[in-house]
């Protein structure tokens, strides 16, 4: 009985125990935790399924929208199907070793049997796609989604925007709807459709992953446009020339390049803008070419060291390097020099290169632009009329010099506060690394790792001046940088000005490089 007993009061203390234990927990929200966990490993509700629904639906209308207005693009030379000639490449800047993982989509490094890409922006049948497509083809075909094949006429082709404008003869074709990519924001999907590797009409997805994307090197023309999107959707070679579009089914961009260790897909592309490309394709319509107007400037971004020698509170705008034609700049003949800082055109902040290029490209030759400055700390302004870009004929005219690294062997001397060695412009300099006899400076025949000039010199750069600290002075000597660089203490900044070979340019083309002393 008393064994009873005691069994009874155990169950009856368990019993009040565990509902004081679950008040408690209801006290403390434990219980709505618990049910959540609980809930976390089955299916979802309706509710929460029903935007990745709407999702997937979006990508499914767009999809079957845009398909069918993308065409593959056949191009052919005397019969034969043709690999378009490479674009002329400049490797990006990059830290030491990771340039083998970054390969752009090189038209030689296809198969042989791989079409390109296109898409028709008429019902009467005109058609976008990239330069490197067709560049090069005396016969074009174009196959529709629905197996249709077309003989297409080139109408025109702009080399330095990597645009091409086609001409197929029909009525009624399906098209796509342009869109406006000043008003893509990064983060949005993107979707790119093309003919990559060879599967024909192949629909991809990811994110608009940067805008104004330059200095990626995809031509080395001093002309070249370079303001790319940059999207994670997988674009493979066969891809060049399709849509990039947003998820109204607006075309945002032309696919033109991957950023890759092996050729393929490794997480980049690159688009060109839709509304530069529609500019360049009115002008062909129109006139058979493009009236571009340029500066007349070779530009560069803004690093820190630039921003400091100028007294800027940030790292922003565009620095004038050079000038092109160097004889009949219109830049330089409004007073500009090299080094100059352009922070502002016609009263609109310019941050970086490509959006220096971006308000440029929306005026014509002749037009009149107001440039506010900074040089070494001083605020100027200069107007500028613009002068017109020359065609790809003048420029293909043009004689290319390739870079010679080749250190001669010659007494050089070491400038520790730079981490370069420099060497005097002897007959024997002068004649192995290919200079021209005219130039006056010293050569830079090494540049020293993590020193302060790596990625800013080369060897075979010729340094020609000390702009900073002024007076300006000329160097015609390795004793003359030596006696400017005794005067500066670590921490300080020298303005140079270089002179360097650039492949695919006539001429030595100069830069103004501002380094910061070190020990």
């Amino acid at each position: 009985m008393n064994r009873h007993l005691t069994r009874s009061r155990i169950l009856a203390v368990a019993a009040l125990a565990f509902a004081g234990g679950v008040v408690f927990a209801s006290s403390m929200d434990w219980t709505r935790l618990v049910g959540a966990q609980a809930r976390s490993g089955g299916k979802p509700a309706v509710t929460e399924a029903q935007p990745l629904a709407e999702a997937q639906g979006g990508f499914v209308a767009v999809a079957e929208r845009v398909t069918p207005a993308v065409v593959a693009i056949d191009a052919q030379r005397d019969g034969r199907r043709v690999t378009p000639q490479p674009r002329q490449q400049q490797r990006p800047q990059l830290p030491p070793g990771f340039e083998q993982f970054f390969q752009f989509d090189d038209p030689q490094s296809r198969d042989q049997e791989q079409t390109g890409s296109g898409f028709i922006v008429t019902r009467d049948g005109y058609v976008l796609t990239n330069n490197h497509v067709i560049e090069g083809a005396d016969r074009v075909k174009v196959i529709l989604t629905d197996r249709r094949e077309f003989r297409a006429r080139i109408v025109g082709r702009d080399p330095q925007t990597d645009v091409a404008v086609l001409k197929i003869d029909g009525s009624n074709l399906p098209t796509v709807s342009l869109g406006d990519d000043t008003r893509a924001r990064v983060g949005e999907w993107a979707i790119a459709i093309g003919n990559p590797l060879g599967l024909d009409f192949t629909v991809t997805a990811g994110i608009i992953s940067a805008k104004g994307r330059s200095r990626l090197g995809l031509r080395q023309s001093s002309y070249a446009i370079q303001d790319f999107i940059q999207t994670d959707a997988a674009i493979n070679p066969g891809n060049s020339g399709g849509p990039l579009v947003n998820l109204r089914g607006e075309v945002i961009g032309i696919n033109s390049a991957i950023a890759s260790g092996t050729g393929f897909y490794s997480g980049y592309g690159f688009a060109i803008p839709i509304t530069l490309a529609k500019t360049v394709m009115d002008d062909l319509i129109a006139h058979g070419s493009v009236r571009r107007a340029i500066m007349g400037a070779g530009i560069d971004e803004v690093n820190a060291e630039d921003a400091a020698v100028n007294k800027l509170k940030e790292i922003a705008g565009v620095k004038i390097m050079a000038f092109n034609p160097p004889d009949d700049s219109p830049a330089e003949k409004a007073g500009l020099e090299p080094g100059d800082i352009v922070l502002k055109i016609d009263g609109k902040p310019v941050d970086r290169v490509s959006a220096l290029q971006r308000q440029i490209r929306a005026h014509q030759p002749g037009d009149v632009i107001e440039l506010d400055v900074v040089r070494y700390g001083e605020r100027k302004t200069f107007r500028v009329k613009l002068g017109k870009a020359p065609t790809e004929e003048q420029l293909v005219a043009s004689s290319a010099r390739d870079r010679n690294d080749e250190n001669t062997g010659s007494a050089a001397v070491t400038m520790k506060k730079l981490g370069i060695s420099i060497e005097p412009l002897t007959a024997e300099v002068v004649r192995a690394n290919r200079i021209p006899e005219s130039a006056q400076g010293v050569r830079v025949s090494a540049v020293e790792f993590g020193g302060p000039a790596e990625g800013r010199l080369g060897p075979n750069d010729i340094i020609t001046e000390v702009r900073f600290p002024e007076p300006k002075t000329p160097v015609r000597s390795p004793g003359d940088l030596q006696r400017i660089l005794g005067k500066l203490r670590d921490g300080d900044i020298v303005s140079l000005m270089v002179s360097r070979a650039v492949p695919g340019q006539p001429n030595r083309t100069t830069a103004v490089v501002n380094l910061r002393v070190g020990g």
